[in-house]
């Protein structure tokens, strides 16, 4: 792996936080939440689109259902691993690539709130488009030119990008994952070019984008700052080689590659951004871009209970439906719950993300981490409610009389999302670091090994002042009071206030365990991976628990379902509230340093007996392909859609 860069924890770490966004200018439901207050202000009552924008958002929801009904097979998708390319026209024809693009530039200019909601069609009827249509608008070019492009970049790629062109987006490497410090691909100066070399893995809709940002690494010479740099880079350029078309377990239908450069000329005019600013342009770009994911695990959930539902009702078992045994009823339920809970959570998110009055980098997080481990539970549970046909492919189910439900593909298909724009355990340690921001920037300096003395008693004369007016603040609230959040008990409803009261109480012990941690640990806190994770998950749940309350009181005073919102609220609420109680009780309990110490057994070889008496069926091959820049020796499989 020559030229890759050689890199410590701490430069690794280093590169990571001055990717992150520094400052919070904006409130903030869930960092305020992690802080052990409360603000239900920040998202009650629920923040509601503009008439306008309704309008637009359902009339390309009615179009874009219409195509999806009529010119789009899923199963054919499926049994093909390929996406027909009159369905990728037809989706351009009706404006589809264009829904986040502003209409000056040709697009539709749909809210984040119907950008998701047409995900979620779209990804229900397939995965695989849904897919497609997300990386190109959340994570791809439109995204990043809309917050960090300059005028003449918007006007000539925009139209492009609305109409006709795909994009993708290119930072990951065959040794480079959640690690961006140790990116290898490098775009040397030359003028008014770069140069672009490298290798990029896993490039969803790079086998047939037309446009490209790709994150690469310019040294740092005179005139020029270097570090990770975002550029727009032709998809059909000399030296752009796509060397391979990956296969994956789900998604099937995903034009996701192998993408090598050598010796790729840029235009200086196609970098976006300042040099150097690529790693922060790309967790700006996925602040919002996030929410595509959890809008499609919102959807899954709604198909797995209308499954759930017609399926539960028509097999018998012992005498009457198996919706009416407890074992089937009990998952029924949390099917029905959790996915009122992700709708509510996703709205809510999407709408704050509209209007730009809350930073919901964490709310966002939240969303991408909560929507993509619930919705797989989901599925899983769906696969068992449906038993031995929950297994059985639906080509299997048609071809011998009965009704192709798609079930096992769905867990298929959603099992990427633990895994896609940010693994659970990566947006475990990306939240937890954004939800002790407040302490580190009081008390930071204590625990920093490079700090001076006297650095280090300013930092803790500062600290000292701010947890003497904090710590006294988490001793009560308003979750000690019978009679608060009475709004959200309205006669003949379920009482939700008491919910609301239990996440008030929840938050502020989640903040005195931070703090008990950050005072036990100290500097090792950031090891502690196995604590961080369950905090966050705890976070997850009260975040959720308050959407769903939130959503509920807004359809019981806009709809005609409230009854049945509360009562799905409810319902999610106590089914959370046991969840936080384990959480919480496993954030002092737990095999942590027992697992390290098995860790450690197993990759010194002390437990190689453990592993005799079977045959690995794994092929030969390095465990990480070669990525040496230099010329392709391999056929160029890009295969552009025109």
């Amino acid at each position: 792996m020559s030229g890759k860069p050689k890199v410590s924890e701490r430069e690794a770490r280093q590169v990571a936080e001055a990717a992150r966004e520094q400052d919070w200018r904006k409130p903030s439901f869930a960092k305020e939440l992690f802080l052990g207050r409360f603000r239900l202000d920040l998202i009650h009552p629920h923040p509601l689109p503009a008439t306008e924008h309704v309008q637009r958002g359902e009339e390309f929801l009615a179009k874009l259902r219409d195509f999806c009904e009529t010119k789009i097979d899923g199963a054919l998708i499926e049994r093909e691993a390929r996406i027909p390319d009159s369905v990728i026209d037809g989706l351009k024809e009706i404006g589809a690539l264009g829904m986040k693009i502003d209409t000056k530039y040709g697009g539709l200019g749909l809210t984040q709130v119907y950008y998701n909601k047409a995900l979620a069609l779209a990804g229900s009827v397939s995965p695989a488009v849904g897919a497609l249509l997300s990386a190109h608008q959340s994570i791809g070019l439109p995204q990043p030119l809309k917050l960090f492009g300059t005028p003449e970049q918007k006007e000539t790629y925009l139209p492009r990008l609305a109409r006709t062109d795909i994009s993708a987006f290119l930072l990951t490497e065959p040794d480079v994952g959640s690690d961006p410090a140790r990116l290898a691909t490098t775009a040397v100066p030359d003028g008014d070019e770069y140069v672009i070399d490298g290798v990029k893995l896993w490039t969803t809709n790079g086998v047939v984008a037309d446009l490209m940002v790709v994150m690469a690494r310019v040294p740092k010479s005179e005139g020029h700052k270097g570090g990770i740099t975002a550029f727009i880079v032709e998809a059909g350029s000399d030296g752009v080689t796509v060397e391979n078309r990956n296969a994956f377990m789900g998604l099937r239908g995903l034009e996701n590659g192998v993408t090598r450069f050598h010796q790729v000329r840029v235009p200086a005019a196609n970098r976006i951004g300042p040099e150097g600013a690529g790693l922060k342009i790309a967790l700006t770009t996925l602040n919002t871009g996030r929410l595509s994911l959890p809008a499609m695990c919102a959807g899954a959930g709604k198909w797995c209970l209308k499954i759930a539902r017609e399926w539960s009702a028509v097999r018998e078992q012992w005498g009457k439906p198996v919706a009416h045994h407890e074992a089937v009823g009990a998952k029924i339920s949390f099917i029905a719950a959790t996915t009122f809970a992700l709708e509510a959570v996703l709205d809510l998110s999407s709408q704050m993300a509209d209007e730009d009055r809350n930073d919901i980098r964490i709310e966002a997080a939240l969303a991408k981490l909560y929507g993509s481990e619930m919705a797989w539970l989901m599925a899983d549970e769906l696969v068992q409610i449906r038993g031995g046909r929950g297994y059985e492919t639906a080509e299997s189910l048609a071809a011998r009389g009965e009704r192709a439900v798609p079930a096992e593909q769905l867990l298929r298909d959603l099992r990427i999302n633990r895994i896609f724009e940010g693994s659970t355990e990566i947006m475990h340690l990306l939240i937890a670091r954004e939800a002790v921001d407040a302490h580190l920037a009081v008390a930071g300096d204590i625990i920093d090994p490079d700090k001076s003395l006297g650095d280090k008693a300013k930092a803790g004369v500062q600290a000292g002042a701010f947890y003497a007016r904090w710590l006294p603040k988490l001793v009560a609230g308003p979750g000690r009071l019978p009679r608060s959040y009475g709004e959200f008990h309205p006669a003949g409803h379920a009482d939700l206030s008491t919910h609301l009261r239990y996440v008030e109480r929840a938050s502020r012990k989640l903040a005195r365990s931070t703090f008990y941690a950050m005072s036990r640990w100290q500097g090792r806190m950031e090891t502690k991976q196995g604590f961080l994770g369950r905090i966050v998950d705890i976070g997850a749940e009260l975040f959720a628990m308050s959407a769903a309350c939130v959503r509920a009181e807004l359809l019981r005073t806009t709809e005609a379902h409230g009854r049945e919102a509360y009562q799905l609220a409810d319902a999610f609420c106590r089914q959370s509230r046991i969840r936080v109680e384990e959480l919480f009780g496993r954030l002092w309990t737990n095999t942590d340093d027992l697992d390290r110490k098995v860790v450690k057994g197993v990759l010194s070889g002390t437990y190689t007996w453990l592993e005799e008496g079977i045959i690995d069926p794994s092929g030969d091959g390095p465990w990480i392909a070669d990525a040496t820049p230099g010329p392709s020796t391999r056929e160029n499989v890009h295969r552009p859609i025109r």
